[in-house]
Parts: structure tokens; sequence; C-alpha cells
């Protein structure tokens, strides 16, 4: 997939400066970030029969710039935040899922207002780093995320059968539940089935592969009465929705197909039951015409509204 600029109705100001005054702030005003954090209007709340729409924006604070062939495609943070302005203008946006820094600057530029807030909370395992199966918690802690007023934290979770390192991280992913059920957070699962090949870590997106991560990631902690999971969207979505009960979200990855075909999926499968509606970070931030409006327009429109969030 090659990528193409913002199209010009995805009107931003251009000027290398224009994020200057952040850098400004965390300079002179550290603790901006928690008063914006503690000023923010929170988002109504989340409700059966309407499913919510959350854009990612984590994957940086792993290493993992790439969308389609362009290898640094997420590498500019200017053009990051553009993008992620412009997702979260759009009313249909109920909130994002994001790293630490990500996260304060969205703060500091009030576009989280009335929106859910996820903190991503394991980004040790790098892309590409020789234990990357060694998944530590390196970005937000339960703790940090009650202080923030989010709404939960969520955590990759990629069990390797034959590398010693996945016991340690189901058991950091045990812990990270359990903590943030004790503070009434979401934890917002995302289990994979992964191998080693030539060197790189790969997801088994197979139904069978997808569905046993499921029954081990739904297992983990003292409780599940706050657990979500994250899923693929994969062959058979309805063998994979019947393996569990919990409120599930779809991820989008990095697609190989066209935009029509991968919205054709994500549209029969936000029609199963339990499917609370879609976490989506480079497809729609990225799109292959650079036009992040019409790709968020158009993602939305495939979600199912059969309650109304009442307005404050």
């Amino acid at each position: 997939m090659t990528l193409t600029p913002l199209a010009s109705d995805n009107a931003v100001d251009d000027d290398p400066r224009r994020y200057e005054h952040l850098s400004t702030i965390r300079l002179e005003d550290p603790d901006a970030v928690a008063r914006a954090a503690k000023a923010r209007r929170r988002h109504p709340g989340v409700k059966a029969g309407r499913q919510n729409f959350i854009v990612a924006a984590d994957h940086p604070a792993r290493g993992a710039l790439s969308v389609g062939n362009d290898p640094v495609a997420m590498a500019d943070r200017r053009q990051l935040l553009d993008r992620l302005q412009i997702a979260l203008a759009n009313p249909a946006v109920d909130g994002v899922l994001a790293s630490p820094d990500i996260m304060d600057d969205l703060l500091l530029l009030g576009a989280l207002d009335g929106k859910l807030v996820f903190g991503s909370m394991n980004r040790g395992g790098l892309s590409g780093l020789v234990n990357e199966f060694d998944d530590r918690f390196t970005g937000h802690t339960a703790a940090a995320l009650k202080e923030l007023g989010a709404d939960g934290g969520k955590m990759l979770t990629r069990i390797c059968l034959g590398d010693p390192d996945t016991v340690a991280t189901l058991e950091a992913t045990a812990r990270a539940i359990d903590s943030l059920a004790e503070r009434k957070l979401i934890a917002m699962v995302e289990p994979f089935l992964s191998v080693r090949e030539n060197g790189r870590v790969r997801n088994d997106l197979s139904t069978n592969a997808v569905i046993k991560s499921i029954a081990i990631a739904e297992g983990l902690g003292s409780t599940s009465a706050y657990t979500w999971m994250k899923l693929p969207v994969v062959a058979e979505m309805e063998r994979v929705m019947a393996a569990t009960t919990m409120p599930t979200v779809l991820l989008g990855g990095d697609p190989d197909g066209s935009q029509d075909e991968v919205f054709a999926t994500w549209g029969a499968a936000l029609a199963l039951p339990g499917v609370q509606g879609l976490t989506v970070g480079r497809a729609l931030l990225y799109p292959a015409d650079g036009d992040v409006a019409g790709a968020v327009a158009a993602a939305a429109s495939l979600l199912h509204h059969t309650t109304e969030i009442p307005e404050n």
C-alpha cells in the first residue's frame, strides 16, 4: 500500500511550529497535563445497543512505525497529532487508545473532551526485539489511569507456546487486570497466538488460533468482571464470537486489502452478538488516499446504534 499525504479536505495548519506550544508547556508547566485531565468532560459511558468507535494510537511506543510499505509512516509526531485531531473531531468517534506521551499531548490540546480514554499499558515487547515476547508493562499503570480519569487500560497479550517469556507476560497481564478491576476500570485484552519465523514475530490469524487465544486470555486475573476482548477480524467470526461472553471490540491492524474489502469484513463482524465496536488505528489514520476524515466517516457508518447516548 502506497500512502499519499493528507487530502486537501483534511485541512490542517502545516506550520512546522504548530505544536511548539506543547514543548513549552512541558518545559515550564508540566502539571498542566494533570489539570487538563481533571478538567476534561467525561464520556457519558458505554451502553449495550450502542457500539463504540475508538481510535488507536499506541503503535509508536512499541517501535511499530510502519504503515503499508512506508517503514516510518507514523514517525512524524506532528502529522500523527494532525490525523488524530481530524479523527477525534468526528462526533461518531467515542474516544482514543493511546500511550502516555500521545495521551498527554491530546489532553493538552483539549482533544479528549467527552471522549472515552484507554491507556496502553505494555509496550516493552518492542517490534523486532530479540525477546519481543517479554512484553513488559512500561506504559500506563492502573493507578495512573484512575488519576487521569480514564475508562480503562489495554494490554497486548501475545502467547507463544515455544517461548518461555510468554508465562511472564501472562502473569503480568493477570496482575494488570486485577489492578484495573480494583479501580473499576475496563481491562481491554488483545490476545494472539504468535510464533517467531525467520526472526520475526507473526500472529496466527487462523480461526482456531484466535479462539484458543480467547480461551486463555479470558481466564486471566482473579475476576473477569471488567474485562473486554480486543480481537482481529478473521474468517468464521461467528465461531470466534461464540468463544466469549465478554464485550468485544474489533481491531483493524495494517490491512492488506482495499479499503472497501476491509470495511465489508468489519461490517459483517459488527453485526454479531457481543461486538461492542471498533478500535482501529493505522487503517483510518493513514488511509492510502490520505483522506482521514473520509475513512473515519466510512468506518463510523458501519456501527450499529439502537440506543441513544443522552446529551450532557
